[in-house]
């Protein structure tokens, strides 16, 4: 078997917002040569990493050292991150879509705006990049915004990071924990559902409270998806899934991504690094277990999340194939959870 293929498309990275912080657009070839990060293009050709979902997210001005050293206690509760207002969020916003746009310019990435642009993308050998927002803050009450990104190639969407918007609320950092920790979608955040479905724009519940995710399922006409969740009942994290929510998303059609930042896959949810390969496959089997073989893929979080050390980078990305492999799973099976899976619920969504 070549480990590095099949090719994997992924669920959730942050590069876009490394990059915003190395100066933007600048910074964007550094990308093509190599980055001191997770992801890069010389790593993603190493590891047969074909692309994913790239998130334009607006940081907190919060002590990601405290933050990271809190989240290593046994217990823990981190408190919500203020609001961001929109003329705050927006500059952000901008800027890391026009890194988006450079690094397809220089050729590392095509920005898809349908399944069959992912499926020529990857059969090209150029990285598959979905425009995606982690948190609406950049969207404004009216969604003028909304519209303004969906003409530049917006194709999915977190109406939440774990902080509140004018949409709704989103889970804190806190274990142990269920994910009923706070109020649901607001009358603006049932507008943004139904004009998403509208746009077919994929909705993301990753970072959304236990409401959120009901007022979702209620209001949407679309496949239920968290593009970086894991399972309750391995670590009882607020951002991880209930098998109650589990089970609506299968109900639903949808997808969930397995989320590789260790917190949310150690049962003692602690933000240490020493996650062997086989906890990673507990969580896969009990989302295969719960949603069925076609409903689950990988959602790693690179650039965003201290991940399991075998897999620190995407170069990495063969040993987690390589033990998929060793733990039974067929080559059909790996072949879905690389990535079929997630160009099934895309096209579900999205259309052709």
């Amino acid at each position: 078997m070549d480990l590095r293929q099949p090719l994997i498309f992924d669920g959730h990275n942050d590069v876009l917002l490394k990059l915003y912080r190395a100066g933007g657009v600048p910074a964007a070839a550094g990308f093509m040569t190599g980055l001191d990060g997770a992801l890069d293009a010389p790593a993603a050709k190493e590891g047969g990493f074909g692309g994913g979902f790239f998130a334009v997210y607006v940081p907190s001005p919060v002590d990601l050292d405290a933050k990271m050293e809190e989240m290593t206690k046994p217990e823990y509760q981190l408190s919500l991150p203020d609001p961001i207002a929109w003329r705050d969020a927006i500059p952000v916003v901008m800027s890391q879509v026009a890194v988006l746009f450079e690094l397809e310019r220089l050729g590392g990435v095509k920005i898809c705006r349908s399944v069959a642009d992912i499926r020529a993308a990857l059969a090209s050998g150029i990285m598959a990049a979905i425009f995606h927002i982690e948190g609406a803050e950049g969207i404004d009450a009216d969604l003028n915004t909304l519209e303004v990104l969906y003409q530049a190639g917006l194709r999915s969407l977190g109406p939440v990071w774990s902080r509140p918007t004018i949409f709704g609320e989103g889970v804190p950092f806190r274990f142990p924990s269920s994910p009923d920790t706070g109020a649901g979608l607001t009358d603006a955040g049932v507008r943004l559902v139904k004009r998403c479905n509208q746009l077919r724009i994929m909705l993301d519940l990753s970072h959304i409270t236990e409401a959120g995710f009901w007022d979702v399922a209620r209001h949407s006409d679309a496949p239920l998806v968290a593009t970086h969740s894991n399972a309750h009942a391995i670590s009882a994290q607020s951002r991880n899934l209930t098998d109650k929510q589990l089970h609506a998303i299968r109900e639903r059609d949808g997808m969930v991504g397995l989320n590789f930042a260790v917190a949310f896959l150690r049962s003692d949810g602690r933000m240490l690094a020493d996650v062997p390969m086989s906890q990673m496959l507990r969580h896969l089997d009990h989302l295969i277990e719960h949603l069925g073989e076609d409903r689950v893929g990988l959602g790693s979080d690179y650039d965003g999340a201290v991940v399991p050390e075998e897999v620190t980078r995407v170069s990495g990305l063969p040993a987690l194939r390589a033990a998929m492999e060793q733990h039974g799973y067929g080559t059909a099976l790996i072949a879905k959870l690389c990535h079929g899976n997630w160009l099934r619920v895309l096209e579900k969504t999205w259309g052709a």
